[in-house]
């Protein structure tokens, strides 16, 4: 199985010939390759996967993709904390 995490483009570099980004995943930050979204500016979200921007996305999908990984994480720690069940 795959995840792509959603991260927002901060900025856009050059590293050699390869188009790349600094890329924010809700304040961890990691260069991410954006040869594949040619189309990606500063501001657009992505999802990445093994350091590759796989799809541009719109804000609203990230946020409600972000909001999901949020919730199965919340759930996750209830299921592995006894004291909260």
């Amino acid at each position: 199985m795959c995840l792509g995490i959603p991260g927002k483009i901060e900025t856009i570099f050059q590293d050699g010939q390869i188009k790349m980004g600094k890329v924010n995943f809700e304040g961890i930050q990691m260069d991410v390759c954006l040869e594949t979204t040619p189309e990606a500016v500063v501001g657009d979200y992505v999802i990445v996967h093994a350091g590759l921007a796989i799809s541009v996305l719109d804000e609203a999908e990230a946020r409600e993709t972000l909001k999901m990984f949020e919730e199965i994480k919340q759930l996750d720690s209830k299921a592995n904390d006894p004291e909260k069940n």
